[in-house]
């Protein structure tokens, strides 16, 4: 069985970090590119950030530019998103999603992704 679980969420006041984090299991983690996207209150899930499978390319959204910091570790089959600079903007619940077969060029097209997880809420407010 294919699972993500995301963790790290949580209340932080503006221009503070967390570190998400995205255990995956059930299939071949080193394999698939990796990203997050977000969804904040009524609004549509928005692409954050992709790193490719061996961790040595990356993207991220012009929002997030120079803020947010993906990365993974295969040998724990773990994806990473330290966030730093948090505004109240940020406030979303980020999910992971794993996706092959893409070329960096479409890793924002959410709806070819194979696996999603249940997401972890981040709030920022002071």
């Amino acid at each position: 069985e294919v699972q993500l679980v995301e963790s790290g969420g949580g209340l932080v006041q503006p221009g503070g970090s967390l570190r998400l984090s995205c255990a995956a299991s059930g299939f071949t983690f080193s394999r698939y590119a990796m990203s997050w996207v977000r969804q904040a209150p009524g609004k549509g899930l928005e692409w954050v950030s992709t790193v490719n499978s061996r961790g040595g390319n990356t993207s991220y959204a012009d929002s997030v530019k120079g803020r947010f910091t993906i990365a993974r570790d295969n040998a724990k089959n773990t994806l990473y998103l330290q966030t730093n600079s948090l505004k109240p903007e940020d406030t979303a619940v980020y999910y992971c999603g794993a996706v092959r077969f893409v070329s960096p060029h479409s890793w924002d097209k959410i709806f070819k992704y194979d696996y999603w997880g249940q997401g972890t809420q981040v709030i920022v407010s002071s």
